[in-house]
């Protein structure tokens, strides 16, 4: 997944760097009330990106965690207010940087399939991004797009929900893979890879052979499908 984000900006023409010195976000320290330790982790990434002129995560849930916490863990500290605020403003996720800064009208791209896409509860409630996942899928060619029944529900995983409420994560896990099987679909398309290994997990475990993907990914082997497509006619 990481290299497909790598692989996808890169085509389009941006500098791309990988900070060694960079952490996790920080959310569940957070989530968990070690508000101090979250703190020390939010610097040190802070730190590491410092120079970049924009920051791309492939995940829904760490973007809504830096945009929308960082400015409150660091709102009465004057020395890094203004740092997380503008590390805030800089930081966007996968899909929404291509549709919104890079401007991705079309994709030379295609996946002969049919696909069926999972909105996490941080990327639709915590961003409010909800078009932009399902503009790039409809740009790749071939690639049939079913809409998931009940789509605004929880997949049960939530960090340490899933291990404190164990037996309610798995009900809801269960009766989100009994959606997805009821669209037809052979492809699940996330933007959270928490939320696709907890799905994956249940689709395996149950029987199922949906083949869930990061969006990036899905987009970068149909850009790796196109291309071989294209040379094979020309030759």
């Amino acid at each position: 997944m990481g290299k497909s984000v790598v692989d996808i900006l890169r085509s389009y023409g941006c500098e791309v760097i990988f900070p060694e010195e960079q952490t996790c976000c920080g959310q569940p320290a957070y989530n968990s009330g070690y508000h101090w330790e979250a703190k020390r982790v939010a610097q040190q990434l802070i730190r590491a990106f410092e120079q970049a002129e924009y920051v791309v995560s492939p995940s829904g849930s760490c973007t809504a965690m830096i945009r929308h916490y960082y400015p409150i863990l660091f709102s009465t500290d004057e020395e890094w207010r203004e740092k997380a605020q503008l590390f805030a403003n800089k930081t966007f996720e996968f899909s929404e940087f291509l549709v919104k800064v890079v401007g991705t009208q079309s994709l030379k791209a295609e996946y002969e399939g049919v696909a069926t896409y999972h909105h996490s509860c941080h990327m639709m409630r915590g961003l409010r991004l909800y078009e932009e996942p399902i503009q790039l899928l409809h740009f790749i060619q071939r690639l049939k797009v079913h809409e998931l029944p009940y789509e605004k529900d929880c997949c049960g995983f939530g960090g340490t929900f899933a291990v404190k409420m164990e037996q309610i994560s798995e009900q809801m896990v269960t009766e989100k893979v009994q959606h997805i099987v009821s669209t037809g679909a052979n492809i699940l398309v996330g933007s959270d890879m928490a939320c696709l290994m907890n799905i994956e997990g249940r689709l395996r475990r149950l029987g199922y052979s949906i083949k869930a993907y990061h969006v990036a990914e899905l987009i970068n082997e149909g850009v790796k499908r196109y291309e071989s497509n294209q040379s094979t006619s020309l030759s």
